[in-house]
């Protein structure tokens, strides 16, 4: 009886294993594609303070933690410019995130930058930094697409490449294409690059 008794517990055990979900992250030790975004929030450049529920009517949120001072999210800006413009129309909004707290990049830069740079979309202060812990951002920049849910469906990079004339893979364009035809991300994760977040702790 005991015997029997045994199996079925070990039975049961491998089932629960077998149900449950698997860790699909490599590159971030805070969240998971699939689940449910953590919240944010900032003031925006135009000294609004804005959070994750000001886009709840949004068929799908980019979020891209970046800075004024790292030379690699600076490269990336004419292209967040032109992916902003671009998706705006088709219901998808474009939100920037700033979580360091170096003089270059304190609000009062973050307006100035976004002036020269024409940015259409908003760019959040979080001096808190609260945002950038809880989605697991290390570098600026750093991506994640959320659906019209608002669960992660890709994090990582904006594409594959710094250099806009070696670019083969639009990791973050594809994505968004993806949830606005209702289909899943072929790639949900890759590895983000650029410069540290300066984390106070």
């Amino acid at each position: 009886m005991k015997k029997v008794l045994l199996i079925a517990a070990a039975t049961l055990t491998a089932a629960a294993f077998a149900v449950a979900p698997t860790l699909a992250a490599k590159f971030n030790k805070k969240v998971e594609v699939g689940q449910k975004a953590p919240a944010f929030s900032g003031v925006n450049i135009d000294d609004a303070q804005k959070s994750g529920g000001d886009y709840k009517d949004a068929k799908a949120v980019v979020v891209a933690f970046t800075c004024n001072h790292c030379p690699v999210a600076v490269a990336y800006e004419d292209r967040f410019v032109a992916f902003a413009k671009e998706y705006k129309e088709k219901g998808v909004e474009f939100v920037a995130i700033n979580c360091n707290t170096q003089a270059a990049d304190k609000l009062d830069k973050m307006k100035e930058r976004a002036e020269k740079k024409g940015f259409t979309f908003d760019y959040l202060y979080d001096e808190s930094q609260e945002s950038g812990k809880a989605f697991g951002a290390t570098v600026t920049p750093h991506l994640f697409v959320l659906d019209k849910d608002q669960n992660i469906v890709y994090m990582g990079s904006f594409d594959d490449s710094q250099n806009t004339e070696k670019v083969k893979a639009q990791y973050v364009r594809d994505a968004v294409d993806a949830v606005l035809a209702g289909t899943k991300p072929e790639v949900t994760e890759t590895r983000q690059f650029g410069c540290g977040i300066g984390y106070k702790n």
